[in-house]
């Protein structure tokens, strides 16, 4: 099997991968190596849904001696299989960065044998990138369940994000569809990781050329939809992920149907729109200062589809509004539906020239189709506002058409060998082998 072909199966074998970020990591060109990171973020990869960011992203091996029912990689599962040599895969990555493809590698594995090997390869991998190429380029890679805590340390000085993934919201869910993998096993690599970067902030104070351990963070990703887990348990875990590991993100995968267990969802599309809606929720937690026990409670377990988090949440406390635009606090302004961070700073600096009226408000960046129902401008309402709770709640569901048209749509991976917009196979190998 040439190269080419391992490419094609290892790149469509990570697309479910959906933990794929801007770096977060701040490293400038050096002469002599290759690359460099901006804390600004990178763009232009492909990932599962579309989403465009110039990232190399790839399996090592999808050959895995796991067999977690939610997973195409699965060892039951009759796919193509393939795998990389460390020399190969970093061969490939320099190639496609030296023509402009790419400007980083995310870089997972199936576990083809001990979840120590499995990482030696990843780490031989990055070793070639970083010592022998000097490529000083964005590298995020995952940690391997299981792994010795040295091989995870020295990943972990070499790359710039590492992640471990949750897989699924409950430990009943893991011994149900992944009963190699376990709760315990999850989350050691996880507190090494937070571990080793408190102790690296700490060293660098100190030591200001000091080796730096995962300098863009740790990141998880959980699968939505393949069990019955509530929005508030898939909530309560991201909090506390958030809290207890200083993970950078938590990213929700809503379940495609791959696998054949009879308890796994068949035949149904994937939860698209719940995904939404709780990427919505952790923005609004890590953001905007809301509580989980605020977004979804025991009488509301799950979030409502037809309303965004944060519109569903100012419905069910009329208490609070209307709020007075000329008056309210910063945290009192980002509880407005319509109101974000820049336009509740926004609306701070212009009060400071004089009192805001309803038109100024589109100006600065205000959503006021959304806001109108629940600001006043010199404690009068917005023209046109209804007053009935009911015929909010339609007007507001009516603005969310457009997400749910989005989520019902079909979901297609871009991916760097679908014609015409892209060479073909043979073209892309002939010029990372300098043969054009």
């Amino acid at each position: 099997m040439d190269v080419f072909q391992k490419l094609e199966i290892l790149t469509d074998a990570a697309k479910y991968d959906a933990a794929c970020t801007s770096s977060g990591s701040d490293r400038s060109p050096v002469a002599g190596k290759l690359g460099g990171t901006c804390a600004a973020g990178i763009c232009h990869s492909f990932s599962a849904d579309g989403r465009c960011i110039s990232l190399l992203k790839v399996l090592q091996t999808n050959v895995c001696m796991y067999d977690c029912q939610y997973c195409v990689n699965r060892r039951s599962n009759d796919v193509p299989r393939a795998s990389f040599t460390p020399r190969e895969l970093a061969d490939l990555t320099i190639g496609m960065y030296r023509r402009n493809y790419i400007e980083g590698l995310f870089v997972s594995s199936g576990v083809s044998g001990t979840p120590d090997h499995a990482m030696e390869q990843m780490l031989q991998t990055v070793r070639i990138l970083r010592q022998e190429y000097g490529f000083r380029g964005y590298i995020h890679a995952k940690a391997i369940p299981g792994c010795s805590p040295e091989a995870l340390e020295a990943l972990g000085m070499l790359v710039d994000r590492m992640s471990v993934n949750i897989e699924l919201p409950s430990e009943q869910g893991l011994k149900t569809f992944a009963p190699a993998k376990t709760k315990q096993n999850i989350l050691a690599p996880m507190r090494q990781i937070r571990d080793g970067i408190t102790q690296s902030q700490e060293e660098l104070t100190l030591y200001r050329h000091a080796p730096r351990f995962v300098p863009a963070g740790q990141a998880t990703q959980m699968i939505i939809g393949a069990t019955p887990d509530t929005d508030r348990q898939i909530l309560r875990l991201t909090d506390g992920l958030y809290r207890q590991y200083g993970l950078k993100r938590v990213f929700f995968s809503a379940y495609v149907p791959i696998g054949t267990n009879a308890l796994l969802p068949q035949n149904v599309p994937p939860p698209l729109l719940r995904e939404h809606r709780l990427y919505q929720c952790d923005w609004l937690l890590r953001q905007y200062g809301f509580t989980v026990d605020e977004l979804v409670d025991d009488e509301h377990p799950t979030l409502d589809p037809f309303l965004d988090p944060k519109c569903a949440w100012a419905l069910r406390h009329p208490e609070v509004f209307p709020v007075e635009i000329n008056r309210a606090d910063k945290e009192t302004l980002l509880r407005v539906p319509g109101i974000g961070v820049r336009s509740a700073l926004r609306i701070l600096r212009a009060r400071r020239a004089g009192r805001l009226r309803p038109e100024d408000l589109k100006k600065i960046g205000v959503v006021v189709k959304r806001a109108r129902f629940f600001v006043t401008c010199d404690g009068r309402r917005l023209p046109d506002v209804p007053e009935d709770p009911v015929v909010v709640y339609e007007n507001l569901a009516e603005l969310s058409r457009p997400e749910l048209k989005k989520a019902a749509s079909p979901i297609e991976q871009l991916t760097f060998f679908a014609p015409p917009t892209l060479p073909t196979g043979e073209d892309v190998m002939a010029c990372l082998t300098g043969q054009l």
